[in-house]
């Protein structure tokens, strides 16, 4: 590295991640040589005053004559950084880049990093707000809850472009792809699955409510201190509203009880599950342990129980990959000029990833490789014809 002084060991020099991210991932290049001064004039001033004008008398000109339809902000504040947690702005930019490169590699959107030196909500909504003219879309990452709920909801009511935080609902489009198709494998429908969500956190609320607008037959949510149910008095508002659209049999005490008899098992929190709960749920269940890089339940050991086992880990079958449901996203909805992301555009997508795979289905194969390019296509055209369909685009 240029940076290490002559005759110093490299402590980085073994290691080919840091290789990838020297000098960041990203670079702006521009779409057009500058080789004579009719260029430099064309492509500043004066030519750039005549562009400049006519998106002042008519800003709907800008989607054609700047890059701000085709470019997404990837916001983040870094508190909830993949498993590391709370590490700060600077620590969570190699994330955020990384993110930026997935867009451009899967969607052919360009994407800006941005990290914020502030955790207020407050400030996170102006400053997003005051620089939402430069882009297209907003991708909310790794905010920790329960900031992000509120930080997102507002944004989305204030601003006319979409906005979406990832680790809500991009885990949760690909959880409801996952299990259309695990229930597939085992004979099952939704309404047939009775589900329990450990985690009530930003994916776990996300994945909560997507399976409940998919019909899912029961659904129970837990946190650290047991099953979420209305008669609990240390809830927060969120959590609240969780309890009170789910757990329709009155489970209450622990998540490992609650799994007794339980169709699918969804693990969204870190932690360990012991064994004896997995051997306890139904015959031919069906376990998702998303925790990344060590999942909840060993998938060995869920092997010898389960029909069907998922994980977030990219050397084992069937990962739960965000990147199946993000860029396609967000291509479909800037394509389709959408304000906004829906329920229903959200619904759209994990049906089209699902149907991906289509009868190639089997207990293995229930999700698209985040490498099959067939993906991003069909999400994208999903999500834009919703969000026509509904009438969502300026």
């Amino acid at each position: 590295m240029g940076s290490v002084q002559s005759g110093t060991p490299d402590r980085f020099a073994d290691d080919p991640a840091f290789a990838v991210h020297e000098g960041g991932k990203l670079a702006v290049r521009a779409t057009r040589p500058i080789e004579s001064i009719a260029d430099l004039a064309l492509t500043y001033t004066p030519g750039v005053a005549r562009v400049s004008s006519a998106i002042a008398a008519e800003p709907a000109l800008a989607r054609r004559f700047t890059w701000a339809h085709r470019v997404v902000a990837v916001v983040s504040d870094g508190t909830a950084v993949l498993g590391l947690g709370d590490i700060g702005p600077a620590a969570a930019l190699p994330v955020m880049e990384g993110k930026a490169c997935l867009f451009s590699e899967f969607a052919g959107l360009d994407a800006v990093p941005i990290v914020l030196d502030t955790t207020d909500p407050d400030a996170i909504v102006e400053i997003v707000t005051a620089l939402a003219p430069s882009f297209g879309g907003i991708n909310l990452e790794d905010i920790s809850a329960p900031r992000c709920f509120d930080i997102e909801a507002r944004l989305r009511e204030r601003l006319d472009i979409p906005v979406m935080h990832d680790d809500q609902h991009g885990t949760a489009i690909v959880v409801l792809a996952a299990l259309r198709n695990a229930a597939r494998v085992t004979g099952r429908t939704l309404a047939d699955l009775r589900v329990v969500v450990a985690g009530a956190g930003a994916a776990g609320v996300a994945c909560t409510k997507i399976l409940l607008e998919a019909g899912v037959g029961d659904l129970a949510v837990a946190d650290s201190r047991g099953v979420l149910h209305t008669g609990r008095a240390d809830l927060t508002d969120v959590k609240r509203w969780v309890a009170e659209h789910t757990n329709t049999a009155g489970l209450a005490g622990s998540m490992v009880g609650a799994l007794a008899g339980a169709d699918v098992y969804i693990g969204l929190s870190g932690g360990s599950v012991p064994e004896a709960a997995i051997a306890s749920m139904a015959e031919g269940c069906i376990v998702f342990s998303l925790a990344n890089p060590t999942p909840e339940v060993d998938p060995e050991m869920a092997a010898r129980y389960a029909a069907v086992v998922a994980t977030g880990r990219s050397d084992l079958p069937n990962q739960i990959n965000n990147v199946l449901a993000f860029p396609g996203v967000f291509r479909g909805a800037i394509d389709a000029g959408a304000t906004r992301i829906t329920e229903e555009m959200k619904l759209a997508a994990a049906t089209a990833i699902a149907d991906v795979v289509g009868d190639e289905v089997r207990p293995d194969y229930i999700v698209p490789s985040p490498l099959d390019r067939r993906v991003v296509t069909a999400v994208a055209e999903a999500v834009a014809a919703c969000a026509r369909r509904e009438g969502v685009t300026g």
